[in-house]
């Protein structure tokens, strides 16, 4: 299974409504397990990302007021790739130690590229939901 991100739009009787997503763009955000393996992980908590740890419990609903501080959220974790990459390197080691999991075949870099991947899918319907004073949802 994994996660989406989806672009939705208030309603004015209430509610919202969720967008179709264009042809050109993908909505993977990342695979189930990322909730607590990737976004809700230690090293993005602890870079105080207040938005991509409440994954780890819960759906994330970001509201049209709050794409901006999103969107830089999203460039702060950018910034921190290589870090996250370590973090899930070294997660894959220890499940594998327990029995738990199997060790990583993919490289640093290979991690790094992956989770930009999913973080450009989320830019990019962040910034189709800010253009549509809309928000975004991953689940």
């Amino acid at each position: 299974m994994s996660l989406s991100v989806d672009v939705y739009v208030p309603r004015a009787e209430g509610g919202i409504e969720v967008l179709d997503v264009p042809p050109e763009s993908s909505d993977v955000a990342g695979w189930e397990r990322w909730r607590t393996e990737v976004w809700g992980s230690e090293p993005v908590r602890s870079l105080g990302a207040r938005f991509f740890p409440r994954l780890a419990t819960e759906d994330l609903t970001v509201a049209p007021d709050e794409m901006s501080d999103f969107l830089a959220e999203c460039d702060l974790l950018r910034t921190h790739l290589s870090r996250i990459a370590d973090h899930m390197i070294a997660q894959a080691a220890t499940e594998a130690e327990a029995g738990t999991g199997a060790a990583s075949r993919k490289s640093h870099a290979e991690h790094a590229d992956d989770v930009s991947r999913r973080l450009d899918n989320i830019v990019n319907a962040a910034r189709r939901a800010l253009g549509l004073r809309g928000g975004v949802i991953i689940w």
